[in-house]
């Protein structure tokens, strides 16, 4: 299969750095069937309205952040807003640091127009776009902006019923004010609020207008997600995919109290999916078995995430080892030796397209993976 010069230059340099590659990842993706299936079963329950709450847990080098990219992929491929984020010292789930998050995920907001990211401006431009062409363009100008504000309003008014709605549809409304008048200055001021960049309200309601207009914070982040995922569906898209990996931070926090408040976060945006609360809303994890099943400092530390997610009898009693792919998490294990190999031919024949290789050494890598 041949593959575009830029895709291929883009893998070769990503794996030759240890990260993983945002684009192209179908082309080198070896192993891990059921997995993707689960999961993309997972993405059809999102588009019919339903919501999921995964976690992805593997050693480092398991390949849990490609799983976590190629989901993404494939679910800007179905019409989805996708939006991803890597924990750090800096940016938790909850307390000081989750506006850290939010704004990363803001920052990596995804659509199939922009699948790197900074896709808040093009599906705002696609929702207004879609309001002002049901509008008859014949109508006079005041009536005309009269008829598009109506209907804005309109499309937004369920957003009313979530926490932090009203500030919501007026901040989208506004953006909407200021798109027909083509007033940019509103227009990029509304963004910012809706990439939590403000530091005060005072900030927020002296650039866009509003007096009583409060700010996403640390506190109010994760309503200001699940307004996100209702938003895009209003808008026509199918829902909202939220990856967070790299969660072994949350079990590196020292403060037990810190600790256990992010978890207590986890648990809430896991209830929320799993008893329907958040429709159109998928959040993955991604972390290792240290963070998950450590009983001291991991998610097993804190009872109600321990009773949610230890794995069942069955699967424990079983004295072999089990996929349950219905079960919230999922553990990777190793490729096989057969898939390693797959995987390092698939390598070998990218390169070759552009660079020439010696089928010598080809044969000689497939026998040591063969004896």
């Amino acid at each position: 299969m041949k593959i575009p010069r830029r895709i291929a230059q883009t893998l070769m340099g990503s794996l030759k750095g240890g990260v993983v590659p945002r684009v192209g990842l179908q082309y080198v993706t070896v192993g891990r069937a059921q997995e993707i299936d689960a999961l993309l079963r997972d993405v059809e329950i999102i588009a019919d309205g339903g919501a999921s709450f995964r976690f992805i847990m593997g050693k480092y080098g398991s390949g849990k952040s490609f799983l976590l990219q190629l989901l993404r992929s494939r679910a800007m491929e179905l019409g989805f807003v996708t939006a991803d984020a890597d924990l750090s010292p800096e940016r938790k789930l909850s307390g000081e640091g989750g506006i850290a998050t939010y704004r990363e995920l803001s920052r990596n907001l995804a659509v199939k127009a922009s699948p790197d990211g900074g896709a808040w401006s093009g599906i705002l431009s696609r929702f207004l776009q879609s309001v002002t062409g049901e509008i008859s363009s014949d109508l006079p100008e005041e009536e005309y902006r009269t008829a598009v504000m109506d209907r804005v309003k309109k499309i937004l008014s369920p957003l009313g019923d979530e926490v932090g709605g009203y500030n919501y549809i007026t901040v989208l409304t506004r953006y909407a004010e200021a798109y027909l008048a083509d007033d940019t200055e509103h227009m990029g001021a509304c963004l910012r609020w809706l990439r939590g960049e403000y530091r005060t309200k005072t900030d927020a309601r002296a650039a866009i207008g509003i007096r009583t207009l409060s700010i996403i914070d640390d506190a109010s982040w994760y309503s200001h997600i699940r307004l996100l995922s209702r938003f895009v569906r209003l808008i026509g898209y199918q829902g909202l995919l939220v990856l967070i990996d790299e969660c072994v931070n949350l079990y590196k926090i020292p403060n037990r109290i810190s600790r256990e408040a992010n978890y207590e976060k986890i648990l809430s945006m896991y209830n929320d999916t799993l008893q329907g609360v958040a429709g159109g809303l998928m959040i993955v994890l991604g972390g290792t078995p240290r963070f998950l099943e450590d009983t001291r400092r991991g998610l097993f530390s804190y009872e109600a995430l321990r009773s949610r997610l230890s794995d069942g009898r069955f699967v424990m009693d079983s004295g072999v080892p089990l996929k349950n792919m219905m079960s919230p998490v999922i553990r990777l294990r190793r490729l096989s030796d057969n898939e390693l190999l797959a995987l390092t031919l698939r390598l070998r024949s990218l390169h070759a397209q552009y660079y020439g290789t010696d089928e010598a050494v080809t044969d000689e890598m497939a026998a040591a993976f063969l004896k």
